[in-house]
């Protein structure tokens, strides 16, 4: 019976075989076909199908992607994608942009360590390869910063080491979805390697199996015959096929061969004759039905250009993306009447559609005309606020149900109200307008920044105290709500109301108040104009700044 192996590394990523010595290797081993499946790339996929051309073996265009799903490290491989596909070639330029600022920062906390390393050099010393920390440790070795590998990694590069920089990844939903959209075939990889309980990976494999999975890597290198069963008895339970793999990586792992693993593995190749079933099942009966997504925007600089509108395209994706059943919340800092406000000068007025205004404190169901959910300061929290903004002379306001509620009308609220047009009731005495808790505070320093960020240390131990998180979400506004909102609470409440997967979320900001929830969405978006710390936290960075429909660019893959 014929071998074949269904996940292999070469020189591309992290292995230490070319793509050519491979062919010629696999051929050596009596293999009548294996998949390439470098991490994150596809870059040896070409040598490889032309080292094989004339020859008695079939060479398997694939990829591993890594992902992360309740901070653990899944691995999806896709076989038989279409890796010249402009759809897959722009997937694959976000995970490098992704890959590149994370090296570059690793490099340079490296070098504040006492380490000289430039990405620079780490590129020329690996050319043509997807930088991993392996390359970093084989170059701390070569310069003599370490005495051996095991020491990069357990001093300097491995996880909690302080020169690590961990990369924002994909979920293995997207892993899966970008699989699927690329014309290939998703596979869970190695699934007992992430040392999950049965429960929490059967979860898994039932969200993956939502999304499209179509594959289980029951046979591999390092699962015993009970392991084994276990796998297939899961795949069965989900409709899925058997996939195998050796994860050769040549040199790089130490008595682990080519389709025979530690010694004991074999695949057979009806595997892949029912993978190629599955196959053309699946060419036959294109998926109807996809999961419902929902985007979470901010607005200005991320939805909104700096004129505080949307170009004809963006109005476009948005409308295409409601059309496919998906849903939309513009998610704003701004009190909801504002944001309502906006949504209706935009004139959009598209089906699931939802408002979320301070900050995440209360959520608006366009449709039903009423709020779904609302969390806010007590009127006692709310006082102490203004009392000590007097003290300080620190310009803040505040809100009821259908007014901004100011102590005055100074330079500040008028800046404020360039964009907002929500109705204004002045009052030095703040607190008589209201009668119940409202849902933020916002102070304003337009001169004296400094000023600011002084009133906000005098407040912090009273506000940790009291749960209270002060945030900026400009230089010169430092809004106040508790610490049970927040628009990170928002996606997950909204989500929960929905009965839509978390995980199949998606949003997108610019500014440190869009973290949370760039962080509780199953995918972040980060806007090329936006803050270092929110690309940093986001899975992807748009190509584009809000004046040229950058937001729009990178949802047209995912609707």
């Amino acid at each position: 019976m014929n071998m074949i192996d269904l996940h292999v590394h070469s020189n591309k990523s992290d292995g230490t075989l070319s793509p050519t010595k491979l062919v010629d290797y696999a051929l050596e081993k009596g293999l009548s076909a294996f998949a390439l499946t470098d991490h994150d790339t596809t870059d040896g996929i070409d040598e490889a199908l032309e080292a094989a051309k004339g020859k008695n073996i079939e060479v398997i265009p694939g990829i591993e992607f890594s992902s992360e799903y309740e901070g653990k490290d899944i691995h999806i491989v896709g076989l038989y994608i279409d890796y010249k596909s402009d759809f897959f070639k722009r997937r694959l330029v976000n995970f490098v942009n992704g890959r590149i600022t994370r090296n570059q920062e690793m490099c340079k906390r490296l070098t504040e360590y006492g380490f000289p390393i430039t990405y620079e050099e780490l590129t020329a010393e690996f050319p043509g390869c997807v930088i991993t920390r392996s390359h970093y440790a084989k170059f701390m070795l070569n310069r003599g910063y370490t005495k051996t590998l095991k020491e990069a990694f357990e001093r300097y590069i491995g996880d909690n080491c302080p020169c690590f920089v961990p990369r924002k990844k994909i979920t293995p939903m997207r892993a899966v979805e970008i699989i699927l959209k690329a014309g290939g075939f998703p596979v869970l990889a190695h699934p007992l390697l992430y040392h999950m309980t049965s429960q929490k990976l059967e979860q898994l494999v039932s969200t993956l199996k939502e999304m499209g999975l179509q594959g289980i890597e029951a046979v591999y290198s390092t699962h015993s015959p009970s392991d084994e069963r276990e796998m297939r008895k899961l795949a069965a339970k989900y409709d899925l096929c058997i996939s195998g793999g050796s994860d050769f990586h040549g040199g790089a792992k130490p008595g682990l061969d080519l389709a025979t693993g530690y010694g004991k593995l074999f695949i057979p190749e009806e595997i892949l004759l029912k993978i190629n079933e599955r196959r053309k099942w699946m060419d036959a009966h294109p998926k109807q039905t996809k999961p419902t997504k929902i985007l979470f925007t901010d607005l200005d600089g991320t939805l909104l250009d700096s004129k505080k509108q949307i170009s004809p395209y963006t109005r476009e994706i948005l409308e295409k993306w409601s059309q496919a059943g998906h849903k939309l919340a513009l998610c704003s800092g701004r009190d909801v009447n504002s944001v309502k406000d906006v949504k209706n000068y935009l004139h959009l007025d598209l089906p699931g559609m939802y408002v979320i205004g301070y900050n995440g404190g209360q959520i608006y169901d366009c449709a039903q005309n009423k709020t779904i959910h609302r969390i806010a300061l007590t009127l006692v929290q709310t006082a102490h606020i203004m009392d000590e903004a007097k003290k300080a002379h620190i310009h803040v306001h505040t809100y009821t149900e259908t007014n901004i509620v100011s102590p005055a009308e100074d330079e500040e609220l008028v800046y404020y109200r360039r964009v907002i047009k929500t109705p204004i009731i002045i009052n030095p005495n703040v607190m008589d307008e209201l009668t119940q808790g409202p849902c933020k505070c916002i102070g304003i320093a337009l001169k004296d920044t400094e000023k600011m960020e002084n009133f906000r240390l005098s407040l912090l131990p009273w506000a940790e105290k009291e749960g209270v998180s002060m945030i900026y979400s400009n230089p010169y506004y430092l809004e106040f709500f508790p610490s049970t909102s927040g628009k990170g609470v928002a996606v997950k409440t909204l989500c929960g109301i929905l009965g839509i997967n978390p995980y199949f979320s998606v949003a997108a900001g610019d500014a440190q108040n869009d973290l949370s929830m760039i962080e509780a969405a199953g995918m972040g978006i980060a806007m090329s104009n936006g803050s270092e710390d929110v690309k940093m936290a986001a899975t992807t960075v748009t190509a584009y700044d809000n004046d040229h429909d950058g937001l729009a660019h990178a949802l047209v893959d995912l609707i």
